[in-house]
């Protein structure tokens, strides 16, 4: 639903020459993703909610619950989820477009493929990355990669992320300011 409802209303505002399916692909992925969602359900006092109705006696969980970027973003999208069967489509897709609408603006104007640009770069040369996860830590709800990026046997970039997308992007993004420096 969340995307869905963000992409029937970018696509027909976007000038096409300029966004084509592709970008708006990229656009929507960025404005919908782990990092977005937390980022609407922390405007939107989504954890405070939470917290509010846990059960008594719930203690640190509940904190390592709703301090989770999965666990936010997954409510957001069962939040959103019951709003459409309460309320249909429409009304449930206009506000979604409205609380994501900074998402949107900052995916438009602020993109975060650094994976695409750094193969980009790399294939200009002939050469392919591949990205390697160096380590995995902490429980399944709060986990952290690190990630590298390599050509052959040669290291790139590290980065680490709270899912393995964020430290691969994180890592194409050190690789890229190495090569450009």
């Amino acid at each position: 639903m969340l995307s869905l409802a963000l992409t029937t209303s970018l696509y027909p505002s976007l000038d096409r020459d300029q966004y084509g399916a592709g970008r708006l692909t990229k656009v929507r992925a960025q404005a919908v993703s782990g990092r977005a969602c937390r980022e609407v359900a922390d405007r939107l006092g989504v954890a405070d909610r939470l917290r509010a109705a846990a059960p008594t006696g719930g203690g640190r969980s509940v904190e390592d619950l709703v301090a989770t970027e999965r666990v936010l973003a997954s409510v957001m999208e069962a939040i959103i989820g019951g709003c459409y069967l309460v309320h249909g489509f429409e009304t449930t897709a206009a506000a979604v477009v409205e609380a994501f609408a900074r998402e949107v603006q900052d995916a438009l104007e602020n993109p975060l493929d650094f994976k695409s640009a750094l193969q980009e770069q790399l294939a200009r040369r002939g050469e392919v990355v591949v990205y390697t996860v160096e380590s995995e830590d902490g429980p399944p709800h709060d986990r952290s990669f690190e990630i590298a990026a390599s050509v052959g046997d040669r290291e790139l970039g590290r980065g680490v992320g709270r899912s393995k997308k964020d430290a691969e992007q994180a890592a194409a993004a050190e690789s890229l300011d190495r090569l450009t420096r």
